[in-house]
């Protein structure tokens, strides 16, 4: 049965990619709600079928329509004829199934260069995860708290999830974990020790790293859908496999879904309805992936993952699945990862545990606010280069330039010298106002980068400590119980010593993060303050240039 559907915002189709344009209000009839990833497909009064946004529409399922032979004639028609030359030998399309990787067997292998293979297909999901929602740059849509989006051009603000997992909605019930006693196996061990700066994670011999480079575009469906597919090379093999960014998030959910209690795992850059094969979105979510997976790379518990290696190391389309189906079925998850944690220290006592708790809390609170200051200070900073400062220059340029030309009409001898150094310097001012508006990109847009990547980071802090904050107030419970003979005395030991392992857990994480922020911050700002004096000396020696055209009196 199909349906009829009302379009609640505007959605203008991208050539080629088989998408419907709509009007606000506009009255659909949905003919598949099964497309996967966000879409759906619908036919508009004038009888024009695609993929519209199912978070665009708002179906009523009380107005239904007999799905007939006619209609499944016109929608076959309408999509083999564009994707299937030679009718003779295409596939004809089932309206009633799901569309999904399956259906169509489209298995790909790609050759590489000269690095080895390159391994790419789109298995058995039926979700397109490569569009669904929208991200703002520095100058584009603006992304407001609360998970709101203003669309650009238009005049509704959508409420659009910014990713699946923000962190995790349900805090997890530590009480699966304090309660049991448990041995960490030696494969899944993740062991703790004292270094410097406290306990630390076992860090590897050699540092993982990876490059995320190459975007290709690629079509499934016969080309009814299109998706960008970027070329991951770690350094350790120095062997590429393509991934498009729904493997992407896919391996997000499963390093939240895992790890996310124990440390934070920072969001991907957000996902895009409209505009996706732009060269300069492509750009800047790759260089934003590149950073996501480098920040990974450099975590030595996420690093030496079974799922993270699988994700840069498959040798090929059986091993891919295998490890998929693997990864989905692992029941180590949540609160139950502190089980693998085995700190080689002495135990803590839970008022040691409270007071980390609240130094980390606070810290991680403080940070996010001022990430977030800096950000706002960033942005408007961005563009006031890119508008009123650059139109100034110009304006002062042009006014100089006039001075210039009104001084040429005096038919006075002898002022030729100061008409010329008057047009040079308003045309010094022209180009001032150029190198201001372009200097943005050359290093504000890494300084806004890095803390766009802390703001997401310190984003998930909250949920991840919230975990053992619930720990430490089933811990002040346990001598109320023990009174109550819910549990034994030994059960209340059994859970000091594994509150103790969790809060280890938070200090190596802890100094993980501080450890990673000097570094990344040290370097930031060595980098930003280099470009910063060559804007300046830049500018200065345009100035001087100016000021050489004027005679000494």
């Amino acid at each position: 049965m199909a349906v009829k559907a009302q379009v609640l915002y505007d959605f203008t189709a991208e050539p080629g990619n088989n998408e419907l344009t709509v009007k606000e209000g506009e009255i659909l009839t949905v003919t598949n709600q099964n497309v996967g990833g966000g879409w759906v497909e619908a036919q508009n009064s004038r009888g024009t079928v695609g993929l519209v946004p199912e978070d665009y529409i708002e179906i009523n399922p009380g107005s239904t329509q007999a799905s007939s032979d006619t209609q499944a004639t016109q929608f076959i028609d309408a999509h083999n004829q564009g994707y299937n030359s030679s009718s003779a030998n295409s596939q004809a399309i089932n309206v009633n199934e799901p569309w999904t990787a399956n259906n169509w067997n489209h298995a790909e292998q790609e050759p590489a260069g000269n690095n080895g293979s390159v391994y790419s297909f789109d298995e058995e999901w039926d979700d397109d995860s490569d569009d669904g929602k929208s991200t703002g740059g520095y100058g584009g849509s603006q992304v407001e708290e609360g998970g709101t989006m203003q669309r650009g051009g238009g005049h509704s603000t959508m409420k659009l999830a910014l990713n699946k997992f923000p962190g995790f909605s349900k805090t997890p019930n530590p009480e699966v974990y304090l309660l049991t006693k448990h041995i960490a196996k030696g494969d899944e061990r993740l062991p703790i020790y004292t270094g410097e700066v406290g306990p630390v994670w076992l860090y590897p011999q050699t540092q993982l790293d990876c490059v995320v480079a190459d975007p290709k575009k690629g079509s499934k469906m016969y080309g009814l859908k299109s998706y960008i597919e970027y070329q991951v090379t770690p350094n350790t093999t120095n062997r590429p496999v393509n991934h498009r960014y729904k493997h992407f998030d896919w391996l997000y959910e499963r390093l939240v879904e895992k790890f996310a209690c124990a440390l934070p795992i920072p969001c991907l850059p957000d996902k895009q309805v409209t505009g996706r094969f732009e060269e300069e979105f492509i750009k800047m979510r790759m260089e934003r992936l590149q950073g996501w997976m480098s920040r990974m790379c450099r975590h030595p518990v996420i690093s030496n993952s079974d799922v993270f290696q699988l994700f840069l190391n498959y040798r090929d389309e059986k091993e891919w699945k295998l490890g998929k189906r693997r990864a989905e079925k692992d029941e180590t998850v949540g609160v139950k990862i502190f089980f693998n944690i085995d700190p080689d220290l002495p135990e803590l006592d839970p008022a040691q545990v409270e007071q980390k708790y609240e130094m980390y809390s606070q810290f991680t609170r403080s940070m996010d606010n001022s990430v977030k200051e800096l950000l706002a200070v960033g942005h408007l900073h961005w563009k006031r280069c890119t508008g009123p400062l650059q139109k100034e220059y110009r304006q002062i340029g042009k006014a100089f330039q006039n001075l210039s030309s009104v001084f040429n009409t005096s038919a006075y001898n002898g002022e030729s010298t100061l008409t010329e150094a008057l047009t040079a310097t308003g045309k010094t001012y022209e180009e001032i106002a150029e190198i201001v508006a372009g200097q943005p990109k050359k290093d504000l847009h890494f300084l806004m980068e890095t803390n766009l990547e802390y703001k997401g980071l310190l984003g998930c802090f909250p949920d991840t400590i919230t975990v053992h904050k619930a720990a430490i107030d089933k811990v002040k419970e346990a001598d109320h119980l023990v009174v109550m003979n819910k549990i034994s005395q030994q059960d209340k030991l059994i859970m000091e010593k594994n509150l103790s392992t969790m809060s280890y857990a938070l200090q190596a994480e802890m100094n993980h993060f501080h450890s990673n922020r000097i570094y990344d911050y040290n370097r930031l700002m060595q980098f930003y303050l280099e470009e910063q004096v060559k804007f300046y000396e830049t500018i200065a020696e345009k100035l001087k240039k100016a000021l050489g055209h004027y005679t000494t009196m």
